[in-house]
């Protein structure tokens, strides 16, 4: 009898005597919630560009934090525009992402809460740990892309030259391009632990299987980490791998912490 009490889905919504359209309703009022949220920040965004410009474009010079805490040599890239609506185009589509970034939390949260009077309580707990976690562990893959990965492929790629005859016009569009493909990359990558904590409780992966096969992650982190960062400086690459393999031992631990908790359950 408690088990089928602590196991139970709320049913606030049908006690209420909602139907699968009023239900449609809540999940289109939410929807269109979230969207007005970010036409209001891509506004907002836009018209106050320029602290969020001297944030993005800081690393091209090498006056950025990371670069002088790797002693880089003084460099400064010269970003260019080639068409006429180029800028403000830009623009327009940088004050989009930030805006999506912020409201995406608040956005997943919402939807979690909407969905919630469906779920037993032990999944409720589990979709919002995963929720926070994922929601945690992107925005510090994000301040690593912005801290490390991104400026040294800037550098690496912004100083490159076959010759010395042969000059770098880097365009504003490139370079916005890779921050964006950079960040996304290592966002996604640092949901490792969580999508191994999911395949964990889903009995597709375990710890040792994970420690098992750790030198061949281990080698295909390297590969990857060559590809988004492209640098011929070996200590530039340990500081880009280390915490990307940091991120496969945490997936390890997370799953051996599964397995307890499963085995305890």
């Amino acid at each position: 009898m408690s088990h089928q009490q602590g196991h139970s889905p709320q049913v606030e919504g049908d006690a209420a005597g909602l139907t699968f359209w009023d239900h449609l309703d809540v999940l289109r009022a939410v929807i269109l919630r979230v969207l007005a949220i970010v036409a209001v920040l891509t506004i907002v965004a836009f018209v106050f560009a320029e602290p969020l410009w001297d944030f993005l474009l800081a690393p091209r010079s090498s006056d950025f934090i990371s670069y002088r805490w790797i002693g880089a040599p003084a460099f400064e890239i010269t970003l260019i525009n080639t068409q006429l609506t180029g800028q403000m185009l830009t623009q327009m589509w940088m004050a989009f992402c930030v805006a999506l970034l912020l409201t995406t939390p608040w956005a997943i949260i919402d939807l979690l809460r909407f969905a919630s009077p469906g779920l037993y309580l032990g999944e409720r707990r589990a979709a919002t740990a995963v929720a926070i976690s994922g929601i945690f562990m992107f925005a510090i893959g994000l301040v690593v892309n912005y801290l490390v990965v991104f400026p040294l492929t800037v550098r690496f790629l912004g100083t490159f030259q076959v010759d010395a005859t042969v000059a770098n016009m880097l365009s504003l569009q490139s370079y916005v391009d890779t921050m964006i493909a950079t960040s996304l990359m290592m966002g996604l990558m640092f949901e490792l632990p969580v999508a191994s904590w999911i395949l964990a409780r889903l009995g597709f992966i375990n710890h040792k299987m994970m420690s098992h096969y750790r030198r061949h992650a281990v080698a295909v982190l390297l590969v990857v980490t060559a590809i988004v960062t492209p640098t011929t400086d070996v200590v530039s690459l340990v500081v880009v791998t280390l915490p990307i393999w940091l991120l496969y031992e945490i997936s390890i631990l997370t799953t051996r912490l599964c397995s307890k908790s499963s085995a305890a359950q």
